[in-house]
């Protein structure tokens, strides 16, 4: 995000949204109201408790969900419905278990009419972007989970989105996994550059990822926080080690966990 991008400019801009589900016997407020911009390239994460609404919200995004009321827009055109300018990557990464590596990241581009030639140079770019150029022509039984996620990131990559939508993507990966998956998506960012909004339930990923987080809050779902993290890019391991990450992450972690009933919506302290 440059310093000349302004508010106006947002690629992702949430207005008054509020989306209600029917109980038998009652209204379950999922959102309440919720007011949010992404920049062109900005790497945000979303952090907060169960049922705080960070899925409904990506699912809105995403033109899975309509709101209730308000309104979800990208590129100021109001969203409704799924969008190729839009990626949407889950925790189950959702390949085709016949295809290999190679024609699952071709997949999208194949239903887009693009020709076998450009299918297999751009997926072969993204492919060897994530690392699995020597496991292009495996089936995904043969992958491990992360290399499984890798994929998908892939996938998602070539069809060429604007905006990235996360959703806990490396949330059923082990430690070691996640932190090296982290990384390397950075690095993709970095090279790449797409908007990304990216959901987490781990505080040090959203804090290690981030330009921004944002700390929601439960019945009914709202902001509660954003924070900025200035930390420089690129970043490594390392910068965990920092006091500069240590304060952020205490920063989010007390946000996230210590919201009390009375919590007040990040827009009224505006």
């Amino acid at each position: 995000m440059t310093e000349t991008q302004t508010m106006t400019e947002a690629k992702i801009s949430i207005r008054g949204i509020r989306k209600t589900f029917e109980m038998k016997d009652s209204e379950f407020v999922a959102l309440g109201n919720v007011d949010l911009d992404i920049q062109d390239n900005e790497f945000v994460t979303v952090v907060g408790p169960s049922g705080c609404g960070k899925s409904t919200m990506m699912n809105i995004l995403a033109g899975l969900e309509e709101p209730t009321s308000g309104s979800a827009h990208v590129d100021g055109r109001d969203v409704h419905g799924p969008g190729p300018e839009r990626g949407v990557i889950f925790q189950q990464y959702a390949l085709f278990p016949w295809l290999t590596v190679r024609k699952n990241v071709e997949f999208g581009l194949k239903v887009a009419g693009v020709g076998k030639a450009e299918r297999r140079e751009r997926a072969d770019h993204f492919i060897e972007m994530v690392g699995l150029e020597h496991f292009a022509d495996a089936l995904p039984k043969m992958l491990s989970g992360g290399m499984k996620q890798r994929c998908a990131i892939a996938r998602a990559y070539a069809v060429n989105p604007s905006i990235l939508l996360m959703d806990e993507p490396f949330g059923a990966l082990d430690a070691l996994t996640r932190v090296k998956l982290q990384e390397q998506l950075l690095d993709t960012w970095s090279r790449e550059q797409r908007t990304v909004m990216f959901i987490t339930h781990d505080v040090d990923e959203a804090v290690f990822l981030a330009n921004r987080v944002v700390v929601m809050a439960a019945r009914p779902g709202r902001i509660f926080d954003v924070i900025d993290v200035n930390l420089p890019y690129p970043r490594t391991v390392d910068v965990r080690l920092t006091p500069e990450f240590a304060e952020l992450r205490n920063r989010v972690w007390h946000a996230v966990y210590h919201q009390g009933p009375d919590a007040v919506p990040y827009e009224q302290t505006k």
